[in-house]
């Protein structure tokens, strides 16, 4: 790089007659380093919230629903499934039946939504249902069975091998009228997604079951779909139609969740533009240090010039002085975020309430094009700070500077 590197480099580190410079260009270099950190920690905040909150919502619900427009519920439901399990890029299909309930438990009685499904099929999708907190997916020999949420049998005070008694607003007929269908049930097992909202109010019973239960026989509420790429819902959403009956509605993931992401979106933004103003900051103490400078060093310019240093070797000395500035707090306030969300992630610094959140505590994720983006921005802002105090060192006259010398 030349002799240009060399006296940067000299100018930062050798001690000044005016200590204020070296203040304000350390205050400089701490002002980029605690920007990128707190750009680094906000925005692995925000991402681990987010991507925390949407693996547990997909592991409970589906990619894309499928659903009968009439509210009588899809019939002929295995040549639909046949055809999307035919199509590239869908990973699996399952019939799902849906209701509310009433679920009298030992201690406490609730209304919850009776999910009817193949456990064969969910159970390979389905983490939460290859490990379940007690228990016991339902077999189908014996006493017909149910599993509970771990925080619905919390409520109900139900445990494995306790009986509850589920009532559906499905009414049948008797002597005495028509009355709601009771039906008891043995819990078999618990399980638990991690979503709250899910887990509070969900009781699993296998398919056959539920269509009897709910009167629906040769139909189901809807056909769960998962896909292999998530972000890609909307557009499998288009794909799905030509080979579905007219009167079927499709739902994606990103659609029922849309005001949710939609919010931690519009967060991200607003707080990686507000947090990148300290930046900016630190950016203006660069360019006040560098013309402080500038005046303090007007007799060793004048002298470089007059010994035949150009105009261009001039502006280098100084861009290189402002660049290792924003590089060396750039390097050091990525070093402080990334060690900071390790930490915050072995010890779970950032507690929230379950029932709000969904989840204990929020994690801190970094993704790579996040990280890229800051370092860049960083960089960016610190190498155009220096091209006015620069420029302005590249002007001066070596008469005016060597006058009194």
């Amino acid at each position: 790089m030349g002799y240009e590197f060399f006296m940067a480099k000299r100018y930062l580190t050798a001690k000044r007659k005016q200590a204020f410079i070296s203040v304000i260009t350390f205050i400089s270099m701490l002002g980029i380093t605690i920007g990128v950190a707190a750009l680094i920690i906000a925005l692995a905040l925000i991402t681990g919230f987010q991507r925390d909150v949407q693996d547990k919502i997909l592991g409970a619900t589906s990619h894309l629903m499928i659903s009968d427009l009439s509210g009588e519920g899809l019939r002929d439901y295995t040549q639909v499934m046949g055809r999307l399990r035919a199509l590239k890029g869908i990973e699996s299909v399952s019939p799902i039946v849906l209701n509310m309930v009433l679920i009298n438990g030992p201690s406490k009685t609730q209304g919850a939504m009776l999910k009817g499904l193949d456990f064969g099929l969910e159970k390979k999708q389905s983490v939460w249902l290859q490990k379940l907190e007690g228990g016991d997916i339902p077999s189908e020999a014996g006493r017909e069975g149910v599993l509970l949420g771990k925080d619905l049998a919390f409520n109900l005070g139900a445990g494995v091998g306790d009986v509850v008694t589920i009532l559906t607003a499905s009414s049948r007929l008797s002597p005495l009228g028509t009355v709601p269908k009771v039906k008891k049930f043995v819990v078999t097992g618990i399980f638990a997604t991690g979503l709250f909202e899910f887990d509070s109010s969900t009781a699993l019973v296998s398919l056959p079951v539920a269509q009897k239960f709910f009167g629906m026989k040769d139909s189901v509420t809807y056909l769960q779909v998962m896909i292999d790429d998530i972000f890609e819902a909307a557009r499998y959403k288009e794909r799905l139609r030509p080979v579905l009956p007219p009167l079927v509605y499709i739902t994606t993931w990103m659609e029922l969740n849309k005001s949710l992401f939609s919010a931690l979106k519009l967060e991200k933004n607003i707080i990686f533009l507000t947090i990148a103003l300290i930046v900016v900051v630190a950016a203006l103490n660069i360019i006040a240090t560098l013309i402080l400078m500038v005046m303090e060093k007007t007799r060793d310019i004048g002298i470089l010039i007059a010994m035949g240093a150009t105009a261009q070797s001039i502006r280098k000395i100084f861009f290189f002085q402002g660049s290792l500035i924003g590089v060396v707090g750039t390097v050091s306030g990525t070093a402080l975020g990334l060690f900071w969300c390790a930490l915050a992630n072995i010890f779970r610094l950032i507690r929230v309430p379950v029932d709000i959140y969904q989840i204990s505590y929020v994690p801190f994720r970094i993704q790579i094009p996040d990280l890229l983006l800051i370092v860049g921005i960083s960089l960016l802002i610190s190498l155009l700070s220096t091209l006015f105090p620069s420029h302005r060192a590249s002007k001066t006259d070596p008469v005016v500077a060597l006058k009194y010398e």
